[in-house]
């Protein structure tokens, strides 16, 4: 089928001519995508939204064309491609920013703790070590600090975590610490 038939059955509503365009075109057109780090469904998506943007300007009579179909939905393709990929790269960046900007909230918050635990005695410091950061279980601390057992340290941590939370509290403002 020429172009200037297309072009007219698209003009008269005839969405025969539209599924050939898709049925001819879509090959090359997906190609598009697929070569440029797209996959098969992105593919699909940028085809379909070429062919309704071709099929919308034919359809206003706002449409001239300068070169043949296949050229002009390439270049639409190629260009909602491109768009797509910039979308993408702005989006990756803003996830790297967020990744970047938690792990450094998260290792001030650390730095926070770290430096109130040294602000309390020494049994504290190592309680709160050992169970937050170490990893230990109150058994393991039982027996670490040499505790009668283990409830003791439970208790212990208990009364040293309330001190810790009062002295975070004292010196930092909840916006600073606690989100």
């Amino acid at each position: 089928m020429k172009d200037s038939v297309i072009l007219e059955r698209l003009g008269k509503g005839d969405e025969r001519a539209l599924d050939y365009l898709y049925k001819k075109y879509y090959r090359m057109m997906t190609k598009i995508v697929l070569t440029n780090s797209g996959t098969e469904d992105e593919a699909k998506d940028i085809f379909q939204e070429a062919l309704l943007t071709f099929w919308q300007k034919a359809v206003s009579g706002n449409l001239v064309l300068t070169s043949k179909i296949s050229t002009y939905l390439y270049s639409i393709c190629l260009n909602l491609w491109r768009k797509e990929l910039d979308r993408k790269s702005r989006l990756s960046s803003e996830v790297k920013d967020s990744e970047e900007y938690q792990t450094h909230e998260q290792e001030e918050k650390v730095r926070i703790v770290r430096e109130c635990i040294e602000e309390l005695g020494d049994t504290c410091k190592k309680i709160l070590t050992y169970y937050y950061f170490d990893g230990l279980s109150m058994n393991d601390i039982a027996e670490k600090l040499e505790f009668a057992n283990q409830d003791t340290a439970k208790t212990k941590k208990y009364k040293c975590k309330k001190r810790l939370d009062s002295l975070i509290k004292s010196k930092y403002s909840t916006r600073d610490f606690f989100d």
